[in-house]
């Protein structure tokens, strides 16, 4: 049963099946004996080698279930700091803070009440993947002792960091003396908690902000839309305050507020790779030079944004994996991906949905326009969005694109296949492998509408049948 549960990037499932708290014993038991194993391969020494994070989020099945996790813990003789109901990027913050071994918070993000989960992270908050650790801790969990429960040496003690997190992330808003009204939906996640206890009730911490707060409950275990802010229905809440409020933008979170949308002052949703340009060349404008990391999708604009700002564009694989690593490896500034998730060298080199807030206010701010004017000249170019296509043969599929279309302009398979005939044609694409599903995803942008169209029309019959996805 466990098996089906360990995903890519973290371990996710319906509660109480296959998730329940047998195996999140046998999983906090895995988990421990590869973190402390981990910390000690590094030359981790005293308390900071056996000092592990653990968070929940807001599920009603999260409490029993961080319990469960934390007996596997000890079990492992890990000394356990419990965070307590927090969003997951103040587990990255408390692994650093506390100069812990690793963390774990327990959450399904955006999916739907009935799962649940656990995100693993490695000392400095360095996310444990399918390719980083996930398979050992799997196979640890599996070779687990029942007869042993309970016969660890490990400890555990709960701990209140709200007051440090609030003071690290506040450390990048600054509204210079300006008011700012923004609506903020929390979708009966994370950031109903968050976002009070760092910013204060209504915004009421950092001096000039007011916040509409929309979908703040989040003790029920339920969800009034789908907490994934990338679905442009479960915008509608955040849309709908922004403009019955005349709200200088809004904000949508996801479940465990690690990610977020931005909704411009007329209730438009921003492009997160526009949002990305926008925040990488202030970034730049107030620190130097720099690497920028961008998800591989992203719009041209922004590669040329950033030069143009003075920076480095610097291309990634999708995937917070990899983007937290190229950013620590490249000391870039900040970077951004398609996905909501906004990473900062000064975070840890981790993601934030909190900071990311945080820094849209200061930016926003000192440029003092509308959001609209400041997105509309990086919104330039036609964009397809990301489109999904049902096909057997994914190879088969992605050799035909690559023979048809390679001779015309540069390909690259950094993440899939990038097809790039801008310069040229005025086009290019980017076409990706599911991991876990026979699906092809394309993204495509061209120069104006009439070259998306007619380059979509041609190329999307080569890729099998398009699916909602």
């Amino acid at each position: 049963m466990l098996e089906k549960i360990f995903k890519a990037y973290d371990i996710r499932g319906t509660y109480p099946s296959p998730l329940n708290e047998a195996g999140a014993w046998r999983i906090g038991l895995g988990c421990g004996r590869f973190l402390l194993a981990q910390a000690e391969k590094e030359g981790v020494k005293g308390a900071a080698a056996r000092r592990l994070v653990v968070g929940r989020d807001m599920r009603t099945s999260s409490p029993s279930l961080r319990d469960a996790l934390v007996r596997g813990l000890r079990d492992a003789g890990a000394q356990v700091v419990d965070i307590g109901m927090v969003d997951t990027p103040a587990v990255y913050f408390a692994i650093n803070h506390l100069d812990a071994a690793g963390g774990v918070q327990v959450t399904a993000s955006h999916n739907p009440p009935q799962y649940n989960g656990f995100k693993i992270s490695r000392r400095h908050a360095k996310p444990v993947g399918e390719a980083t650790g996930l398979k050992d801790i799997l196979r640890l969990a599996l070779e687990a002792d029942e007869s042993k429960k309970g016969a660890g040496a490990g400890t555990a003690e709960a701990r209140d960091l709200w007051d440090a997190y609030r003071a690290h992330v506040l450390r990048f808003a600054d509204l210079k003396g300006k008011r700012v009204r923004i609506a903020v939906d929390a979708s009966n996640g994370m950031a109903g908690t968050m976002a009070p206890a760092v910013f204060g009730a209504a915004g009421s911490r950092v001096a000039g902000l007011e916040i509409v707060e929309v979908n703040f409950e989040n003790s029920k275990g339920v969800f009034v839309h789908e907490p994934n802010p990338l679905v442009a229905a479960n915008l509608r809440d955040t849309q709908r305050a922004v403009v019955d409020s005349k709200a200088d933008f809004g904000v949508c979170f996801d479940g465990d507020a690690d990610r977020l949308v931005v909704v411009d002052e007329k209730g438009a949703a921003v492009g997160c790779d526009h949002l990305t340009a926008f925040l990488g060349a202030w970034f730049i404008r107030r620190h130097g030079p720099s690497p920028v990391i961008y998800d591989l999708r992203s719009s041209k604009a922004l590669e040329e944004d950033i030069r143009r700002a003075g920076g480095e564009p610097v291309r990634s694989r999708v995937g917070h994996v990899f983007m937290k690593g190229l950013l620590a490896e490249r000391g870039a500034v900040f970077g951004g991906e398609l996905s909501g998730h906004f990473y900062f060298r000064d975070n840890f080199s981790a993601d934030s949905g909190a900071i990311a807030l945080a820094v849209v206010l200061s930016a926003f701010a000192e440029r003092g326009e509308r959001m609209s004017r400041v997105i509309a000249p990086i919104a330039r170019y036609a964009q397809s969005g990301e489109m999904n296509f049902e096909v057997e043969d994914k190879d088969g599929a992605l050799e035909r694109l690559r023979g048809k279309y390679g001779a015309r302009g540069r390909v690259d398979e950094l993440d899939g296949v990038t097809i790039d005939c801008f310069e040229r044609e005025g086009w290019w694409c980017n076409v990706r492998k599911s991991n876990t599903e026979p699906l092809l995803r394309l993204n495509l942008e061209a120069r104006d509408r009439a070259t998306l169209d007619r380059m979509t029309a041609e190329i999307a019959p080569m890729l099998g049948r398009a699916v909602e996805h």
